[in-house]
């Protein structure tokens, strides 16, 4: 009989990344494996993260795409506003994609838009009091539960972490930069 993952199966009876990246040693030697114990649990962690992100999100009444909007504006500082090409370079989502969620935001009365300065094609979107109001809401309810989430490790174990996490990024996105390249 075959055992079927349906995704709801206890995470403690889930192999650890080492124990995969041994059965791959196992059946196939010289596989390289030297990327699974740091990736594999990266993405479970990220999994989980969202995961409880997505259920903190409901219970403050915003989804992802509109809290991610609504933050970029509010971390800019008074007046809160900012042009559509700077949402899309600090949210680093395609300009389309921030079209689409600023005008949905706007039909929710989230931000309004407004034109640029005088003969420019430029968009300045500025958060409402609405939008101001839910994201002082929502912020509080995601980045406490996330403070949570991390509270089991040390201050010296967290800016160990944030160095590596720092040092690991860099280091991919130059790789995958120059890949595409």
């Amino acid at each position: 009989m075959t055992n079927i993952k349906t995704g709801s199966e206890d995470p403690e009876s889930r192999p650890s990344a080492s124990d995969i990246a041994t059965a791959w040693q196992r059946e196939r030697p010289g596989t390289p494996t030297a990327s699974i114990e740091i990736v594999t649990p990266v993405w479970w962690l990220a999994k989980l993260f969202t995961d409880d992100r997505n259920r903190a999100l409901r219970e403050a009444g915003i989804d992802a795409a509109t809290l991610d909007l609504l933050s970029v504006i509010r971390r800019s500082g008074p007046p809160y506003t900012l042009s559509t090409r700077e949402i899309a370079r600090r949210t680093l989502v395609t300009a389309g994609a921030i079209s689409q969620r600023v005008a949905r935001a706007e039909r929710d009365g989230l931000v309004r838009r407004t034109p640029g300065p005088m003969g420019s094609r430029t968009v300045l979107v500025e958060l409402t009091a609405g939008g101001h109001a839910l994201i002082e809401r929502s912020v509080d309810t995601v980045l406490g539960r996330e403070a949570t989430l991390v509270n089991g490790l040390s201050e010296h174990e967290r800016r160990v972490l944030i160095a590596l996490l720092d040092k690991l990024m860099a280091d991919v996105r130059q790789r995958t930069t120059r890949e595409e390249g």
